[in-house]
């Protein structure tokens, strides 16, 4: 090894030890005379200092050091002088009295500073990623995405999982996002996908008879890019033979709470609350609802079944529904700001906001000249509403305000800053519905995939009333994020033949799409089930970060470029010929 400790190892146990390190320049400062430089690598940061008196070369050589150059210092560690200790750092207590210095690299000035608030745009930070990876923080978040794979994999290996690796180059079957093709030379005029997740390999795991099965899985998916949205990502994903629900939720519960350990003060309770599906849209308008705002929605459809606002009159006479929900201290909102909050509800198809401020114990609305002062009260009682509060209502039909209201409850809290009453907020929301309405095309989609099983007990509707149906199928949301997705599979071939018929999968296209799974359910399937986490959502959560960007090592920009590689690019002539490939 040429050093003999990291930049981050010293104590003042080590006072008079010849020691040797490497590292970046991390500063170069000039005290009249004295020459300190604070070397940093990945553990941390030490003092260097450069005595004129005891030499005078070194002391010159060390002045024409540039930052970020990388040097290897030999030296002796000894105390700082009283009143020049650094308290902020854990090597603050000690310094190095150099007696050698070798130059190991040289450093062209980096286009901006290695420090954690350095002010810069993110396309730079992606442009020069490797000088970005050198920032603090980021050498954390990749160093507990390293802890909380092996977290992952010590638990599950600890109750029989076996990891192991599926194709990367498979077969296209476009059911869910767009498919990454990749042409195949040797087979002119086909392709290859790479897969949106390794499901299908994964259950033919469990006909191979491995039992538990897990991967730390690439997949990738060609979609439109957002802040928690990359082309290619990672997921764990875990499948089991002999199993139901609830023992998806006994491991993995688990297992979190195991991932959540891996951070230092990050604890979970278990077991983790369960919403149904339904009662999770009618309660926040969203299958991911961070449940730690509060902000519950209430139904204000009986208490205004007779008001003279003819809007809310008109929706209700139509079979439509009033639903409420009440955002603390949003009273404080200018015009300006209610203006807007309209716009945004409208923007995501709502017909109109009404609202209501709270004040002196009574509602104060551009509308509350409809409603009797009894139904005013009642709507403050109900909506559990204080001085300062604003309550927003949506009228129309069950399926279309909630949704809404949903999107206008995350637009406050963000808006309002409003603070969390607590600090992680788990659960699962099951019972989702096994299919839905494709009212363009006019025909049933699954929710899902296709080989996601019925309930048990609502298997007699699967052709006579397909809305009806709900999946054996679970999410598990972590603070209005949607960390995993799964479900327990078809393992009988009739069932998957006619729920494939209710999403009009024919003979032919079930055998073109998923033939070699089917096939391989012909040879004894046992029943198995499954989940997949996202590493990336999760590890946004861990660290406070606001972008997935942020905890992967080479991310891609929301355009799907690469900045560093300047990937995609365009390719020699040559190696389209090869393909058979032509650009249009």
């Amino acid at each position: 090894m040429l050093r003999t400790h990291t930049c981050g190892q010293l104590r003042s146990s080590d006072i008079g030890q010849s020691v040797t390190i490497c590292g970046w320049v991390h500063t170069n400062r000039d005290h009249g005379g004295l020459l300190f430089i604070d070397l940093r690598d990945y553990s941390g940061i030490t003092q260097v200092v450069f005595n004129p008196e005891k030499n005078l070369e070194l002391h010159n050589k060390a002045k024409e050091l540039r930052s970020e150059s990388v040097i290897l210092i030999s030296g002796k560690a000894e105390n700082r002088p009283g009143g020049t200790l650094n308290k902020k750092i854990p090597t603050g207590d000690i310094e190095i009295v150099a007696e050698s210095l070798v130059v190991l690299s040289t450093s062209l000035t980096p286009p901006f500073e290695i420090e954690d608030d350095v002010k810069v745009s993110e396309e730079i930070r992606l442009k020069f990623r490797y000088l970005d990876i050198r920032r603090p923080s980021m050498q954390r978040n990749l160093r507990l995405r390293h802890k909380l794979c092996k977290a992952i994999r010590d638990s599950l290996s600890s109750e029989g999982f076996i990891e192991v690796e599926t194709p990367i180059l498979t077969k296209s079957t476009p059911e869910g996002a767009r498919d990454f093709l990749v042409p195949s030379r040797l087979n002119p005029g086909k392709f290859y996908a790479l897969p949106q997740s390794p499901q299908l390999f994964k259950q033919m795991l469990m006909v191979a008879g491995l039992d538990r099965y897990f991967q730390i899985a690439k997949c990738f998916r060609d979609e439109d890019l957002r802040r928690d949205r990359q082309p290619e990502f990672t997921q764990l994903d875990v499948e089991m033979s002999f199993i139901d629900e609830e023992d998806i939720y006994i491991i993995m519960e688990k297992l979190i709470k195991e991932m959540f350990a891996a951070v230092p003060g990050f604890t979970l309770k278990t077991p983790f609350p369960r919403l149904k599906y339904a009662d999770c849209m009618r309660r926040f308008g969203s299958d991911k609802p961070d449940m730690r705002f509060g902000m519950e929605f209430a139904d204000l459809t009986g208490i205004l079944a007779d008001t003279e606002y003819k809007i809310f009159g008109n929706v209700i006479k139509g079979g439509g529904k009033i639903f409420a929900a009440c955002a603390e201290g949003g009273a404080k909102l200018s015009a300006k700001d209610i203006e807007l909050l309209i716009e945004f509800a409208k923007g995501n198809g709502a017909k109109g906001l009404s609202f209501f401020k709270v004040k002196s114990g009574g509602l104060s609305s551009p509308i509350d000249k409809f409603f009797k002062k009894e139904t005013l009260d009642k709507i403050t009682e109900v909506m559990k509403a204080k001085d300062g509060d604003l309550i927003l209502a949506i009228a129309d039909q069950e399926k279309a305000a909630l949704p809404i209201l949903g999107l206008v409850r995350d637009y406050l809290i963000k808006k309002l800053e409003l603070k969390p009453k607590e600090k992680f907020s788990v659960l699962w929301i099951v019972d989702f519905p096994l299919f839905k309405y494709n009212a363009e095309e006019k025909r049933w989609e699954a929710e899902h995939h296709p080989f996601t099983s019925p309930k048990t007990e609502d298997i007699e509707f699967l052709e006579s009333d397909p809305g009806r149906v709900r999946a054996k199928a679970y999410d598990v949301v972590i603070n209005g994020t949607e960390i995993g997705s799964g479900s327990i599979r078809i393992h009988d071939s009739k069932l998957q033949e006619r729920l494939f018929k209710v999403i009009g999968i024919d003979k032919k296209q079930a055998e073109d799409r998923f033939g070699f799974l089917l096939e391989a359910f012909k040879y004894g399937a046992p029943p198995h089930g499954g989940i997949a986490l996202g590493i990336d959502r999760l590890l946004t959560i861990f660290t406070g970060c606001e972008s997935i960007r942020d905890v992967i090592a080479f991310p891609k920009t929301q355009k799907g470029a690469c900045l560093l590689s300047d990937a995609p690019s365009g390719v020699d002539e040559i190696q389209l010929k090869e393909l058979n490939i032509k650009i249009r």
